[in-house]
């Protein structure tokens, strides 16, 4: 671990500070429902134009590290969701409504940028620690962040806002001083792809891609269909809260050892396992709501993620040829996060008309994907090997 770039362990301790003082994405929509006393459907708007941008600038937002430096638009749009959050208590609705899509795209950008300078800080091929040091940190700063939002909005929900947006501010202060400054983006050549021509010519990326959409989809059951489902079978609200920590907790523990141990084993193939065991954990649920049922299922859906998350963010990475970082940074976020928006309709249509069926069809979905990350291991085409050559030469630890 002491070879990792000073440059990754500065954005690592940056995640986790960002993490611990985010509040505005867990206690937004009760804030708009409370102190602004919005009705629920216009609350829902607002809140879900948040995640709209999010949505679009984790597709789209690495075009502007690409093209104008990671460091330069991490600084820019960090400043811009710092000040934009600072100003919501105070915000008119109607600007509220104009705003929220605006700082998640800034928001979702800044992500972008940041992960693309991780990856560039380290050669190809060696980046699934320094993904997991990101993670660790990030998930670190979670376990403060949620119960410390919860205080603060008991006592005035004013606070959350000005509290994340000055942790922001204050972020993107010490990461301009202890960031080195970026050269400008080198001149592409006149053979440089663009994005999308570069993903259609990999068609390992075109079978995995798919799969983290249908994964993601699964995976976020757990934030939506889980806690209804085992509150309708008489489990407690606090067996769903001892999931949550359980996960959160192992992942912190156990998620770095697992990356340094399984390091040079081929991606795809940890991928696949993990896309699996995410399945067996969900089908487990399906089994019954005893407690010790849902912890079995807790702990195997978690080693799945454990293996499959930094393993997937590292792999795509290494696909990316070096004016593409950002882009492809922002298509696997996208991709991988794309379960926010379609998690909640698909699994709760599925609940209400067979809910027996929700976590049998979870289990097949999610060993499916393992079969197709397996499967594009074995289609790459000899266009795919050019991108991870060019992707395979060490980036200067300083530049973007």
């Amino acid at each position: 671990m002491r070879d990792i770039p000073r440059i990754v362990w500065t954005l690592a301790a940056g995640r986790f500070v960002n993490a611990a003082g985010t509040f505005m994405y867990f206690y937004l929509f009760l804030y708009l429902t409370g102190p602004r006393d919005l009705p629920i459907g216009f609350a829902g708007l607002i809140s879900g134009g948040l995640g709209a941008g999010m949505l679009v600038g984790n597709f789209t937002g690495g075009w502007f590290g690409d093209h104008f430096g990671h460091r330069r638009v991490l600084l820019v749009s960090s400043a811009f969701v710092g000040l934009g959050t600072l100003a919501i208590p105070w915000l008119p609705t109607a600007a509220l409504a104009v705003g929220m899509p605006l700082l998640g795209y800034a928001g979702a950008t800044s992500g972008v940028s940041q992960g693309a300078l991780v990856a560039l800080a380290v050669p190809a091929g060696d980046r699934r620690r320094s993904v997991a040091v990101t993670r660790a940190a990030f998930n670190a700063g979670c376990v403060i962040g949620p119960p410390l939002g919860a205080l603060l909005s008991a006592y005035d929900f004013t606070w959350l806002f000005i509290i994340d947006g000055a942790v922001t501010l204050l972020v993107r202060a010490a990461t301009a001083r202890l960031l080195p400054t970026e050269p400008p983006p080198a001149p592409r050549g006149g053979r440089a792809h663009g994005l999308w021509r570069s993903v259609h010519a990999d068609r390992a990326l075109l079978f995995l891609l798919p799969a983290i959409v249908v994964v993601d989809v699964v995976y976020r059951q757990l934030y939506s269909t889980l806690p209804v489902y085992l509150r309708d079978h008489g489990q407690p609200i606090g067996l769903y809260a001892a999931l949550i920590a359980l996960g959160s907790g192992m992942i912190l523990i156990l998620e770095i050892p697992a990356t340094m141990a399984l390091r040079r084993l081929p991606a795809l193939s940890i991928i696949g396992a993990g896309y699996a065991l995410v399945g067996l954990g969900f089908g487990l649920f399906g089994l019954g709501t005893a407690s010790w049922l849902a912890v079995a299922a807790m702990v195997v859906l978690t080693v799945g993620e454990i293996l499959y998350k930094t393993t997937a963010t590292a792999h795509v990475l290494d696909a990316a040829p070096p004016h593409l970082v950002g882009q492809y940074q922002g298509l696997y976020t996208g991709a991988a996060t794309s379960g926010s928006m379609l998690a909640p309709p698909l699994g709760a249509f599925v609940y209400s008309v067979a809910p027996a069926a929700l976590w049998p069809l979870c289990a097949v979905a999610a060993i499916g994907a393992g079969v197709l990350a397996w499967r594009s291991a074995r289609v790459a085409t000899p266009r795919h090997e050019p991108a991870l050559a060019a992707a395979s030469d060490p980036a200067p630890k300083a530049a973007a």
